[in-house]
């Protein structure tokens, strides 16, 4: 990496100075180009994976020029990586890991050339335990077993600060089990830890499946929301899980975490603005495999922190909302 790519604000200035020409250089002669893109998602069953079919099957139906392939993964740490040793050309990831690569923090060892093609949705952090058990708040699960989210996830990073930030290291660390979603839940119903750590929609299926099993408490983390915001930055904002999902009588404050649709640098323009394309025409469907309820708008969708966008997304955003 010669250089930190341009921030979000330099490329839109770019691009407005230089005019529609200067944001589409070096996508002349594209016309009929047929685009084979590799995407990586996540773990079968999980938002990511879901997110990705879709994708990949909404633009096989509407982008005949576009072909996305997705790739079961990890999630998040995972994809970066992928994008950042080039054996994936687009990527989800949560905002978190996103910024961390980009900075080069750990669990990244050098800053990563990624790009944002948009900010897709809100993960809903959730910390659950038996709602019958003696765990009533974070600093009651000192010394007990939490499964905290599949090696190579966001979400795996996120409940360590989370658990940090709450003071559960050293004599009152946790133990960390590292299970994806299917597995937690698993776990929890069979007793065999005492917590899980979960971002994602809202609802997510397997925890509303597991509600209706077994009575859940959801820990508020109104705190440490605030905490990880002061530490590592407004990637972590606060949030509330409504009343009515999995059957809360009350809201309970939560951290929320951005997801980003990304990609590799050398991903050509023009394939950017296809991607962009379909997740702008049929977001409906994309999200409604994700999480209840949202929406996707530009405002919402340029929102990507210190990633850069794309200069294709550039270009899209610039000649359909001007």
């Amino acid at each position: 990496m010669t250089g930190r790519p341009m921030s979000r604000r330099g490329l839109l200035e770019a691009a407005l100075l230089a005019g529609p020409a200067a944001a589409l250089a070096g996508c002349a002669g594209d016309t009929g180009s047929q685009w084979r893109l590799r995407l990586a998602t996540g773990a079968p069953g999980g938002p990511y994976n879901a997110f990705g079919k879709a994708l990949a099957a909404q633009a096989a139906r509407t982008a005949p020029r576009l072909h996305l392939t997705p790739l079961t993964t990890s999630a998040s740490v995972d994809n970066l990586h992928r994008l950042g040793d080039g054996s994936a050309d687009l990527a989800l990831a949560m905002a978190d890991a996103a910024e961390d690569a980009v900075r080069g923090r750990a669990p990244f060892s050098h800053p990563a050339a990624v790009t944002a093609l948009a900010r897709v949705y809100v993960n809903y952090t959730h910390l659950v335990v038996p709602a019958h058990g003696p765990v009533r708040s974070v600093r009651d699960l000192a010394g007990r077993s939490v499964a905290t989210g599949a090696a190579g996830s966001g979400g795996q990073v996120l409940a360590g600060r989370l658990l940090r930030m709450s003071g559960l290291t050293g004599r009152r660390a946790v133990r960390q089990r590292q299970l994806g979603l299917a597995a937690s839940v698993q776990a929890l119903r069979t007793g065999k830890v005492d917590a899980l750590v979960w971002a994602g929609g809202v609802p997510t299926p397997a925890l509303t499946t597991l509600a209706r099993e077994l009575p859940l408490r959801f820990l508020p983390l109104d705190e440490q929301a605030a905490a990880l915001r002061d530490t590592y930055g407004p990637a972590y904002t606060a949030v509330t899980l409504p009343a009515g999902v999995y059957g809360l009588t009350e809201p309970v404050g939560t951290i929320g975490v951005g997801n980003y649709l990304l990609a590799r640098s050398p991903v050509p323009q023009q394939a950017v603005r296809a991607v962009l394309q379909v997740v702008f025409d049929r977001w409906r469907v994309l999200l409604r495999e994700v999480t209840a309820g949202a929406r996707l708008e530009p405002r919402f969708a340029v929102a990507t922190g210190d990633v850069p966008l794309h200069p294709g997304a550039v270009a899209y955003y610039r000649s359909v909302y001007g």
